[in-house]
């Protein structure tokens, strides 16, 4: 995959949403957040969403972050599919690269 963009990389824990569906998110670390949000917010599509190319492990794929006023940073959903892939745990830290 040929991957264009601004680079990002950073070190995170998996967390569950207890709403309907529990989707996985990582949260962007806040001033990671903050860096991305000043300078790329006009890049950002309805809902604060900005697509992503994003490594975690072995794994490559194409999807999109949103910012989140509440926790003012960016989510990153975590497939079903990565997650088993990459046996990614809540609360266990993963590294995570990002293009944006």
């Amino acid at each position: 995959m040929t991957i264009k963009g601004i680079k990002y990389q950073f070190v995170a824990s998996p967390w569950r949403y207890e709403g309907p569906n529990g989707w996985y998110f990582v949260s962007l670390p806040v001033e990671l957040a903050k860096e991305i949000r000043e300078a790329l917010k006009s890049e950002e599509e309805g809902w604060g969403r900005l697509r992503v190319t994003v490594k975690i492990g072995s794994s490559e794929w194409k999807t999109a972050i949103w910012f989140d006023t509440k926790l003012k940073t960016y989510l990153l959903p975590l497939k079903a599919e990565m997650r088993q892939k990459e046996i990614l745990i809540v609360d266990k830290k993963i590294n995570i690269i990002l293009w944006i």
